[in-house]
């Protein structure tokens, strides 16, 4: 490849993150490492879920592991439903005392299969009271030498006796089976012949849900014949990552590339990622160097107990590992935390003498260290497939070599009841085969326009507004993109469809739309107009009657029609109306504007008769719950209504113009006097105690419209300044918690450059410091930087708000 891409990685790259992007491509396909050094975690899905990649490097027979963590070993004592079903005794109503103890008389109590649950996917015993209690008998012949983990998945709290002994409490939900080490005492408990688990379960709101079982971790002795690869340096660029080792007598870089080229959309829909490994000797000598990359197949199940089927073949002259679930339940499942469990993960490698192999993962360092299998076609659970690199001798000059991840969805979402494919399937003849090869042909080139790329991403920023600006910037790039499916709709448009993460699981949020809008406007408006397309096609097709924007198209990945419990009116049509606008400026012309006239007046008119002082409704801020008279909803009507003003006059139409701008700068004046508190504006008009983030106003800046004189800024930036936090601005007087994305708009509404970058400083001293190791987190406390809610979610691409603000008004 020549020089050594990753030695010299850019010094605008962000040195530390929250957590590091390794493959992002949708909201399935997407691998982070949650710790600053690569070794120090198993790499997991966004939500946190473990889908391993193990990397091993060899130097003359001296191993360095230098990615990921080794698989646990457990032995289970007594399963439960991730392993398989199994059989329980359980009642809704209230037992007699006693009915924890191992020899209480259940035989009234009703006999079922577990798991427990309300969820209408899950098999298992049906519940829908307030309470249950379940029994569960087994037989222990020996005791295990290891304290006793307990495997759990309770919604809400639980209290689990083992023995009639309460060995574990567990308050709240926690959403999935986890696992929990017990303590010495409660893990004495246990005893030869028989034993009894006894759980109560609480539900006190939403779906229920218990599962549970007994294991022991098992010593592994095979990790210690690996010594832990030094790391000495980690960075972040828009689309790639760079690490850097020190293997011994040899230097290691590993890069992760997912080239998302937001101007070029068959790169930026291209289902691969690259990994590259170069390797070069430091002491001046010549030495023995292989690699070894594991890649789970969990990366292919949204369980790691589903059954999985793995495959090695050779295709177009590349080497491949296929892997995906025997199930296939193509778009099946709904939800928030869920992972893909149809379609396949591929792993691919030029020959290079590689050699491929499948194993289980918790076997997957034993089987690198003896002798790999031969095995071409495995069906089990947690598998690893295995890719073994061999360099040969390698000196100060150095090689590289790279492999290829994939994963082909069949189907990404489903549209008002048709399944759609991924946009790369839209060439006539497009196979996956096909696109490894490709993707692996034109590496170089693709390597290089990522460089070019990411260097001109940090440079805008950068120029706008400033090292800690532009590294957050960056931050935000891969995890915005990553959020998004990109299909084409039955009529032919394009569709960039977000997956609202960690919130409520929604697909084509308007609310997620709105604040992630800044990043597409500045380097592709088509993108922004996919997030835009269904929404108005579900407006004008007749499916959605009422006379403002609808909030979602579903529930991902099923976009059928909205499945949120309540409406935004002045919300979702004051976005959709705005963000028309800023693509018009954009692009200096009204076409898409245009197409649309019709339903953006329906909506426009709606904010001219509700949006001034909106009722009891929500806003995109809906955590914290309804509230009437809100002054920055009134902000975003008033500045859509002089949007619309806007648009008409690009359109020719000057009557329309101008009653509409009029109408927009009689209501922001009322705004002004009715909202003013003296030294600040207030969050609500009827009172004057409160305070809140004007964000909305930024759009009277960045489009133009001069609604709002400079006066008024002034004063919310200065009252702002006084009111910040260590890790932040408050959204407003309710809490200290804050939402980094508005705080950026907020920042970009600042006229002197000193005050926008004493905002954005304390977020980024909060992407540096925050003690919750997620995908940007864009809702925080302030206090203390830790994660309130939400996670991996595209809204950061609204960091990008000043970025587009100097690009269309030239002002920093």
């Amino acid at each position: 490849m020549g020089a050594l891409l990753a030695s010299a990685a850019p010094a605008m790259a962000q040195d530390h993150a929250p957590s590091y992007p390794l493959i992002t491509h949708t909201p399935y396909f997407s691998i982070w490492s949650n710790t600053d050094k690569l070794t120090e975690s198993t790499t997991t899905h966004w939500t946190g879920k473990p889908q391993s990649l193990l990397g091993v490097l060899k130097v003359d027979g001296e191993f360095y592991r230098f990615m990921g963590q080794p698989a646990p070993k457990y032995k289970t004592i007594l399963a439960a439903s991730d392993e398989t079903t199994y059989t329980c005794k359980y009642t809704f109503t209230e037992p007699a005392a006693g009915w924890e103890k191992s020899d209480f008389a259940d035989a009234a109590w009703t006999t079922g299969k577990g798991p427990v649950s309300s969820r209408e996917s899950v098999k298992g015993i049906r519940w829908e009271t307030k309470d249950i209690w379940v029994r569960r008998s087994f037989t222990m012949n020996e005791l295990p030498k290891e304290r006793l983990l307990l495997s759990l998945f309770h919604d809400d709290g639980a209290e689990i006796y083992l023995n009639g002994k309460l060995i574990y409490t567990a308050p709240g939900a926690n959403g999935d089976l986890q696992m929990f080490e017990l303590t010495e005492s409660a893990s004495s408990a246990l005893k030869t012949g028989e034993n009894v688990l006894a759980i109560h379960c609480v539900n006190t709101g939403g779906p229920g849900s218990l599962d549970v079982g007994l294991s022991v971790k098992l010593e592994d002795k095979t990790d210690e014949a690996v010594k832990v690869a030094k790391q000495t340096s980690v960075k972040v660029n828009a689309t790639q990552t760079y690490y850097s080792f020190k293997c011994g007598a040899v230097d290691l870089n590993v890069t992760f590339t997912s080239p998302l080229l937001m101007k070029d959309l068959k790169a930026l829909a291209n289902p691969v990622s690259y990994i590259t490994y170069e390797v070069k000797a430091n002491d001046g000598k010549t030495h023995a160097v292989d690699i070894y990359q594991g890649v789970s197949t969990t990366a292919a199940s949204n369980t790691a107990a589903q059954e999985v089927k793995a495959e090695t073949y050779n295709a177009n002259g590349l080497k491949i590992m296929k892997a995906g679930t025997t199930e296939q339940p193509v778009l099946q499942k709904r939800g928030d935390d869920l992972r893909i469990d149809w379609g396949y993960l591929y792993v691919a490698s030029p020959t290079y003498n590689a050699r491929q192999y499948i194993s289980t993962e918790d076997n997957a360092i034993s089987s690198y260290l003896g002798t790999p299998g031969t095995n071409a076609t495995v069906v089990g659970k947690q598998l690893m497939l295995n890719t073994l690199l061999p360099f040969g001798r390698i000196g100060k000059n150095g090689a590289e070599k790279h492999i290829a991840l994939a994963y082909d969805d069949i189907y990404s979402v489903q549209y008002f009841g048709t399944n759609l494919r991924p946009w790369w399937r839209n060439t006539p003849g497009a196979t996956i085969d096909g696109v490894l090869a490709a993707s692996l042909k034109n590496y170089l080139t693709v390597m290089a326009t990522c460089r070019n790329e990411d260097a001109k991403i940090y440079l805008n920023a950068y120029q706008a507004g400033g090292e800690k600006y532009a590294k957050l910037c960056v931050l935000a790039y891969r995890q915005g993109l990553a959020a998004h499916a990109l299909v084409k709709s039955p009529q032919g448009e394009l569709l960039f469809l977000s997956k609202e993460n960690f919130s409520n699981g929604s697909i084509n949020t308007v609310d997620i739309t709105y604040p992630c809008a800044p990043m597409y406007l500045l380097y592709n408006p088509e993108l922004l107009k996919g997030m835009m397309n269904g929404i108005f096609y579900y407006s004008e097709s007749g499916k959605w009657a009422k006379p403002f924007a609808a909030h979602d198209l579903g529930t991902y990945p099923l976009a059928n029609g909205q499945t949120y419990g309540e409406d935004m009116p002045v919300e979702e049509s004051g976005n959709m109306v705005i963000l028309a606008a800023a693509i018009t400026a954009v692009e200096k012309d009204p076409s898409y504007a245009k197409k649309h006239w019709k339903t953006l007046t329906t909506w426009t008119n709606y904010l001219a008769e509700a949006g001034f002082d909106p009722g009891n409704q929500l806003c995109t801020d809906d955590f914290a719950g309804h509230l009437a008279h809100n002054a920055n909803l009134s902000i975003k009507a008033i500045v859509a209504i002089g949007a619309y003003g806007k648009m008409a006059a690009a359109l020719g139409d000057t009557k329309t113009a101008a009653k509409y701008t009029a109408m927009a700068k009689d209501m922001a004046a009322k705004w002004i006097a009715k909202d003013d508190a003296g030294d600040h504006f207030a969050l609500v008009f009827d009172n004057k105690n409160t305070w809140s983030q004007k964000y909305n106003m930024v759009w009277d800046k960045v489009l133009g419209l001069n609604l709002f004189p400079k006066a008024v800024y002034d004063k919310e930036i200065k009252y702002y300044l006084g009111k910040q936090e260590k890790y932040g601005l408050p959204l407003d007087s309710r809490k200290t918690y804050t939402k980094s994305d508005w705080i950026m708009w907020t920042a970009a509404m600042a006229s002197d450059p000193k005050d926008f970058q004493a905002l954005v400083a304390p977020i980024y001293k909060f992407a540096q410091e925050t003690p919750s190791r997620v995908p940007l987190n864009d809702w925080h406390e302030t206090t203390d930087g830790k994660q309130v809610g939400f996670q991996a979610r595209s809204v950061v691409g609204g960091y990008y708000m000043q970025a587009l603000k100097f690009k269309l008004t030239g002002k920093k």
